[in-house]
């Protein structure tokens, strides 16, 4: 998927904006995909790729704003730019704190939607490599025996083989092969690239009292 070039998606209820929008996107060589209401956007299925999402505010049925949360409760992630000609300061601090990229006033600038389209895209792009690299961890660690796991949580701390083997009630050499097995499931080549995966993976180090 992540080779796949990236889409920029527009969602209006005005045809005529959806048509100029289609046609600037892809005058600089982009993709641009159209959907007449939220609820189309949302039954097409896509949203998973590279991308971002070009959303009018008000629309009937289901607004922007509204699609925004629909979005964010099911897990897609594309950048939002708002467009609106009826946009409100308390509606353009709503969508900002709900994490939207930009808001901007029909009538809009068309270099100032691009450079908006640009940003998406480059946030998106590196939201999606670093919840990648989070995947990956993440499945690393699973792969992880009950007991390795228990020793990580420990080797993460700083803690020497001989301390966490007396934590665990267990023989030194076996701590020190299961942080052998550990090392080369995860592979890490220093307990400070253990620190960073768990860090990824949102795991927290013990405290070491």
């Amino acid at each position: 998927m992540s080779d796949l070039p990236p889409v920029v998606f527009i969602v209006d209820d005005d045809s005529s904006v959806r048509r100029s929008l289609e046609r600037l996107v892809q005058s600089v060589g982009l993709t641009a995909k159209s959907f007449s209401s939220a609820k189309e956007f949302l039954l097409s299925g896509h949203g998973k790729e590279t991308g971002c999402l070009v959303l009018d505010v008000r629309m009937p049925e289901i607004s922007g704003l509204e699609l925004q949360e629909k979005m964010t409760r099911a897990g897609i992630l594309l950048p939002i730019i708002f467009i609106s000609g009826h946009g409100t300061v308390p509606m353009s601090v709503r969508a900002m704190k709900a994490g939207a990229l930009d808001f901007l006033q029909k009538p809009f600038d068309e270099q100032d939607l691009l450079e908006a389209v640009y940003r998406a895209l480059d946030r998106c792009r590196q939201e999606k490599a670093a919840r990648e690299k989070r995947e990956e961890v993440e499945a690393r660690i699973r792969s992880l025996t009950p007991k390795e796991y228990e020793v990580f949580t420990w080797v993460i701390t700083g803690m020497t083989n001989k301390n966490i083997a007396d934590r665990l009630a267990a023989a030194e050499k076996t701590v020190k092969v299961h942080r052998a097995s550990i090392m080369k499931k995860m592979g890490a080549q220093s307990v400070a690239d253990l620190v960073r995966m768990a860090e990824k993976a949102g795991i927290h180090p013990l405290p070491a009292k």
